[in-house]
């Protein structure tokens, strides 16, 4: 069962905003919750992650400053805000969570679908 279904993808040109969601209907309590990437043929990549327990945020380093993080607890949802977008940040978004804190890389335990940004002209 998916428990994380993201919103917000789509087209937008070079320099654009767009801000993605995902909502979590488990019912468990989620130390980290974050979003992934995936281009087209390259693998998978940690974008960022928000850390429930203090509202720690964490960055890639190609994202750093442009893209930005946050959760409403009270609608139990994660946004991934992105500024000045590139045609490089087009891909597929993955949003995950999982019970551990300060999560930097691809070990989640769980995912949602995915939403596909694409940036183009």
């Amino acid at each position: 069962q998916v428990h994380l279904v993201e919103s917000g993808g789509g087209l937008v040109p070079p320099g654009g905003s767009l801000t993605l969601s995902c909502e979590d209907s488990a019912r468990t309590w989620r130390n980290a919750m974050g979003w992934l990437r995936q281009a087209p043929g390259k693998e998978r990549e940690f974008v960022a992650s928000f850390r429930s327990i203090d509202g720690g945020r964490f960055y890639a380093d190609s994202v750093n400053g442009r893209f930005s993080i946050s959760k409403d607890i009270a609608k139990n949802t994660v946004y991934l805000e992105m500024y000045n977008l590139k045609p490089e940040d087009t891909a597929v978004y993955f949003c995950a969570a999982d019970s551990r804190a300060g999560i930097t890389g691809l070990d989640w335990g769980s995912w949602g679908q995915g939403t596909q940004v694409t940036v183009s002209s």
